[in-house]
């Protein structure tokens, strides 16, 4: 081989190689989004109790501990004062 077709062969392997370090990747798959998570999202429904325990507590102007407190209390006399009632009638 002469010189000249030695260079050109080295020439040509280079551009290959080069081609095949410069060639764009594959875009990775988009992630789906599947129902359960929009579930999760989804505000919750918030009963009769809980919501009247919070204007409750929103007369009295609590705020942060205590009203999380007293919410929590109003909500169990709450649901108690109405589970005792529904226990009653199965009698």
């Amino acid at each position: 081989m002469t010189l000249a077709s030695r260079l050109a062969a080295v020439a040509l392997a280079s551009l290959l190689a080069t081609g095949t370090a410069f060639a764009q990747t594959a875009a990775p798959a988009a992630k789906t989004t599947t129902a359960a998570p929009t579930d999760k999202k989804a505000p919750k429904e918030h009963s009769a109790e809980s919501l009247e325990c919070s204007k409750q507590a929103d007369a009295k102007g609590l705020h942060g501990k205590e009203r999380k407190k007293f919410r929590s209390e109003c909500i169990k006399t709450a649901k108690a004062g109405t589970a005792a009632p529904a226990a009653a009638d199965k009698k």
